[in-house]
């Protein structure tokens, strides 16, 4: 009974609803360079290499969102991707799985850091002035940081407090960046002209090469779907309804790039949107309205806080599932028993993101970059947990009210893809040599040390903290599966 007791009070509070959910999924997904980037995109691929090849990657995304439902379904746990891996998979891989993800999380965090600031630029140049200290070609100044550090801890503050708290923020800011998006969309295919869009390739321009060339980032651009599972644990819904949610979050945030990238290649000639420094938002002021174009950066800035605050929030609830097994520190497993929140966990995190914030956006481009290498990675391990959760506990398998079948596979295939021309040298796609090659590396070893540092405990016992509340039923039937 004592482990009993230990386990309850060790559970994280459940206040997110379904909407609130969607909100922090479909928001962790849309980030904001996106929005002004699109430019140099359209100069590269046409507009149609870009619209057409990220809704190929989101169905691709989507595919392996159905292995995610079938086991947030049955795994609603914090911690999503670790819980799953460690489950089927073992111990080790349910540590790979979380420290891929830590990786991959920061990195995004601590751009975003910087990048808070630097989108401030925009309309505030002092945000240029007063440097500090220059690494990897990029100067940093004390606006930016001053920027990007009050952002860092309002939102430790907020998840502190309870989740519902970042939860209700987050859906407001929901709100404004789907609101924004389709008032550009009304403007821009209702203002705009399908005449300007069409044909959406250069003349001379092999049209399919091009959709599959942007399938690859297309695809990175769905990262972060995840977040769902990963915040499993904090809703109050059914875990059915968790598992359907991510895939609704692939799918809405797919549609809403698409929709908005698309509006800017009505308004006015893409040809002429394309090298365009700030794509959308110049696109729509230079199409007489202005108005929009701020708005259309008003999108940048929204995407960046919610992506900072979702990611933050699942960052933390990584942490905690790797320590509730001791592949981290027991103490980042605790839960503040007043708000119901993983305090040092988040205190971690935001440490973590300081830290690494501090190097300034330069360095942390290649951080950026190695990133899809650990989200592909994820991708893959998560639909393999699929696959083998039918041969290794047939019983739990045949207890899921939502099978996948052998679709993931293609989304598998795809991050595959995508791994393989960021690592193979000469691509369009290739990490930097040697630097982000090192990252790589230096993440691998560090992970390594707290691996083999970390000290193993009972299976059935890591099972009980992982599952919590699902611990009657389920490590039953994996006992049954087991024998």
């Amino acid at each position: 009974m004592k482990g009993v007791e230990t386990v309850a009070a060790d559970q994280l509070k459940k206040e997110l609803g379904m909407f609130t959910l969607i909100a922090l999924g479909v928001s962790g997904v849309v980030g904001s360079s996106w929005i002004y980037t699109n430019g140099s995109f359209f100069e590269e691929y046409g507009a149609g290499g870009m619209i057409f090849g990220l809704a190929l990657g989101t169905l691709l995304a989507a595919c392996v969102a159905l292995s995610y439902a079938q086991l947030t379904g049955l795994f609603p746990r914090a911690g999503g991707e670790v819980v799953f891996s460690f489950t089927i998979l073992g111990r080790t891989w349910g540590f790979i799985a979380g420290w891929l993800l830590i990786g991959a999380y920061v990195s995004s965090l601590a751009f975003y850091f910087t990048s808070f600031g630097v989108l401030l630029e925009f309309y505030i140049p002092a945000m240029d002035e007063i440097p500090v200290y220059t690494l990897a070609g990029s100067t940093v100044t004390l606006p930016i940081l001053v920027a990007g550090l009050a952002l860092t801890l309002l939102f430790y503050f907020l998840n502190v407090r309870g989740a519902s708290l970042g939860g209700q923020l987050q859906v407001i800011l929901f709100i404004a960046l789907i609101g924004i998006g389709l008032a550009l969309a009304v403007v821009g295919f209702g203002a705009g002209s399908v005449d300007n869009f069409w044909p959406p390739f250069y003349e001379d321009q092999n049209a399919a090469m091009s959709v599959l060339r942007f399938v690859v980032p297309g695809m990175t651009y769905m990262a972060g779907f995840g977040l769902i599972a990963t915040l499993a644990e904090d809703a109050n819904l059914p875990p059915k309804k968790i598992g359907w949610l991510v895939v609704a979050t692939v799918l809405i945030a797919g549609s809403f790039y698409c929709i908005v990238l698309a509006s800017s290649a009505f308004i006015m000639p893409w040809q002429e949107v394309a090298g365009m420094e700030q794509g959308t938002i110049t696109a729509f002021t230079e199409a007489g309205f202005p108005v929009l174009g701020t708005l259309a950066f008003a999108i940048a800035i929204l995407g960046l806080l919610t992506s900072f605050l979702g990611l933050f929030m699942a960052t933390s609830r990584i942490v905690v599932a790797l320590a509730r097994v001791n592949l981290l520190p027991e103490r980042f497993a605790e839960i503040d028993p007043k708000h119901g929140t993983p305090k040092n966990a988040l205190m971690l995190v935001t440490a973590i993101t300081i830290a690494l914030g501090l190097l300034g956006r330069g360095a942390m481009v290649s951080f950026l970059e190695t990133g899809g290498i650990y989200l592909g990675l994820v991708w893959i391990l998560v639909v393999a947990c699929q696959f083998r959760l039918k041969t290794k506990y047939p019983s739990l398998y045949e207890a899921s009210k939502l099978k996948a079948g052998f679709v993931p596979l293609i989304g598998a295939v795809g991050a595959a893809l995508v791994i393989i021309l960021a690592l193979w040298p000469g691509t369009n796609m290739s990490l930097a040599w040697p630097l982000e090659y090192g990252v790589l590396i230096v993440w691998a070893v560090i992970g390594a040390v707290f691996y083999f540092m970390s000290k193993p405990i009972d299976h059935e016992v890591a099972l009980e903290r992982l599952l919590g509340e699902h611990k009657e039923s389920l490590p039953r039937q994996l006992k049954e599966d087991a024998a």
